[in-house]
């Protein structure tokens, strides 16, 4: 199937300012692109691309004063099947994980990981290790968290949403990164396109979404515990420790969103 890729976003800069935007798909999916993946940025500015640390694309450039538009539109060939899912996916003792995934079982900004470990090994410690524990832990967040846009706030961390059970689906995902994290189980956070292709239609704006991964068996696989049931058409854009690895945009400086559009849908075939 494929699926048409785009954002719409403008801003109203009070003074000139830098930006570093994570607005690219993955380059894990790279090679899935049919058309080019471009940051159309107006005015025209000069844009420098990098990798950061874990694997992302990012952009950073300077905007002067003023309205600034970062958009695009692309067009991505993706297998229209359900998130991967293998039951049988065991854990991996510590002394067996690769050096480089050692980094998401520790506390980052918004996973307090040292702070949960009692609550997390009280409710998930004594089930069965692997796949259908981290189940266990999307079912607990899933079922006990509200969900809510009038809940969300950028300081919220996972303590907050344990204690409070109430977020956005950050938030869910941020708490069960925490609890995996507390029974030694590498979590990461992760980004991009989740359209409402082939479910009912969500009464809220398209929006970027959120989800996590989870490493088990010598790999990474998809867990949502906002959602809690496998997606069709999911496209990662960026993964970090939590949500301040990867924001879509960050300015270092003054930056006042004034429009925001995503679209993530299915291409009828001809």
């Amino acid at each position: 199937m494929l699926i048409r890729l785009g954002y719409d976003m403008q801003f109203d800069l009070p003074a000139p300012v830098s930006f570093v935007a994570m607005l690219h798909v993955h380059p894990s999916r790279a090679q899935d692109l049919r058309e080019p993946d471009l940051l159309q940025v107006d005015p025209a500015l000069s844009l420098d691309s990098y990798i950061d640390s874990f694997g992302n694309i990012c952009t950073r450039f300077d905007a002067p004063a003023g309205p600034l538009r970062l958009s695009n539109r692309t067009l991505i060939e993706d297998s229209g099947d359900y998130d991967t899912r293998k039951f049988d996916a065991v854990e991996h003792p510590i002394h067996d994980l690769p050096s480089d995934v050692l980094q998401y079982l520790l506390g980052s900004r918004y996973c307090e990981v040292d702070r949960l470990s009692n609550v997390a090994l009280d409710l998930f410690g004594h089930l069965l290790p692997g796949w259908s524990r981290v189940q266990a832990v999307c079912d607990w967040v899933h079922k006990k968290v509200v969900f809510g846009y009038q809940y969300a706030r950028s300081t919220k961390t996972a303590l907050d949403v344990f204690t409070e059970r109430q977020g956005v689906c950050r938030d869910y995902q941020h708490l069960a990164i925490t609890f995996c994290r507390a029974l030694n189980i590498p979590a990461r956070y992760a980004t991009g396109y989740l359209g409402d292709i082939r479910i009912t239609l969500a009464p809220a704006p398209m929006d970027f979404a959120a989800w996590f991964e989870v490493y088990l068996s010598g790999r990474w696989w998809t867990f949502d515990a906002r959602n809690n049931t496998p997606r069709i058409g999911r496209v990662l854009m960026a993964v970090g420790r939590d949500a301040s690895d990867v924001a879509l945009t960050t300015s270092f400086g003054i930056a006042n969103l004034k429009n925001f559009f995503v679209v993530s849908d299915e291409v009828p075939e001809s």
